[in-house]
């Protein structure tokens, strides 16, 4: 029996982290990637192998998917869960700020998928998870850029899943709302109808549902883990 494989790109802490975890309590070997040594650690503990870098980083993404081909030789699952970008108020943000969002938030996803879709094509088959956020959709002007570009990437998802789903080769978003692996204040937490802020293993519970056979007839979409936060139906 193949024993299946999952690259994590932002996989050292938070939901990347608890994403992780889920996917090796499913059986999965893992190819972790993350700016800290947290990646590092974390890989030690659940037998995997990382590398340390950033996602908008050619070189890093590149060296992550080469790392997880090198060791397995395949990958059938990807999530890819990036940083925050800048902030700001709307037009006060500088060019610069709004290009770096664009190489945080979009370009890694695009760049993943270059190099994900000809090896998973040929494996008759995988799962790419793109995690964004609930403003995709509800853009807000807490969150400028990040509304600009992540629904950017839900854009993408549709096209790639078009494109590639003959293949079967399937991508989703995950759309999280405030959780609790960031150091939030009450008000966030009393804005979802459940009041109360989201664990990072709830969200990791539905990246790995989405990663996985699980949801085998699921793609292309945008789904939202936000307890109530967003009101658009």
């Amino acid at each position: 029996m193949t024993t299946k494989t999952c690259l994590i790109i932002g996989g050292g802490r938070g939901m990347g982290a608890a994403t992780a975890r889920e996917m090796h309590n499913r059986g999965y070997k893992l190819a972790l990637m993350s700016p800290s040594d947290s990646c590092e650690t974390l890989a030690d503990e659940l037998g995997g192998v990382a590398h340390r870098g950033r996602a908008e980083n050619a070189a890093d993404t590149q060296t992550a998917f080469d790392l997880a081909m090198t060791t397995y030789g395949r990958i059938d699952a990807c999530l890819i869960h990036v940083g925050g970008p800048p902030k700001g108020d709307l037009l006060d943000i500088p060019e610069e700020d709004w290009d770096r969002a664009h190489d945080m938030v979009l370009k890694p996803v695009i760049r993943m998928a270059k190099l994900l879709a000809p090896v998973m094509a040929a494996q008759s088959g995988g799962s790419i998870v793109n995690i964004t956020t609930f403003s995709a959709f509800e853009p807000s002007l807490t969150f400028p850029t990040s509304s600009v570009y992540r629904v950017g990437v839900s854009s993408f998802t549709k096209l790639f899943s078009d494109r590639y789903g003959p293949d079967n080769i399937r991508m989703n978003c995950l759309l999280p709302g405030f959780t609790d692996s960031l150091d939030l204040p009450q008000k966030y937490a009393d804005m979802s109808a459940l009041g109360r802020l989201a664990r990072a293993d709830e969200q990791a519970k539905t990246a790995a549902f989405l990663l996985s056979e699980d949801s085998s007839y699921i793609t292309g979409q945008s789904i939202r883990v936000d307890g109530g936060v967003t009101r658009h139906m």
